[in-house]
């Protein structure tokens, strides 16, 4: 990924039907004293994504994040993003540095591409009727 300054805060496109996907973001959410992250579900029924320029199922494939200056991240993208909102944590930076090495970046962007295509499979949260499409 090019190096870009990240502008803060971010918003954090996640389908909350997805159990996986909902606890990571809740302890994003626990650590969130800075107020850094704004979490947005895309499940929700009320959930309307051409105010923000996508399609419902663009932002189902995966994980989006997009910065206070309106530039979108994905996938492994989005999470380097999102470890960033957190600059006193040692385990986030650790993170972040490493899945951006070379060879761990294209095994993350693989182990990813593979969990969010198949993330169906998981448990699921309990889905109100037809905001869960792509599920």
């Amino acid at each position: 990924m090019a190096k870009t300054l990240t502008h803060f805060p971010l918003q954090i496109f996640y389908d909350g039907h997805c159990v996986v996907c909902s606890r990571e973001m809740e302890l994003y959410k626990r650590r969130n004293h800075e107020n850094r992250l704004i979490f947005i579900d895309i499940s929700a029924p009320d959930f309307a994504a051409d105010v923000y320029g996508r399609s419902h199922e663009e932002f189902m494939e995966k994980l989006h994040v997009r910065d206070a200056a309106g530039q979108y991240f994905t996938g492994i993208d989005a999470f380097i993003k999102i470890w960033q909102a957190f600059p006193s944590s040692p385990l986030y930076g650790f993170l972040g540095k490493t899945v951006d090495l070379p060879g761990i970046r294209l095994g993350a962007n693989i182990g990813y591409t593979l969990f969010a295509r198949f993330r169906y499979l998981l448990p699921k949260k309990k889905c109100p009727a037809g905001s869960c499409r792509l599920h």
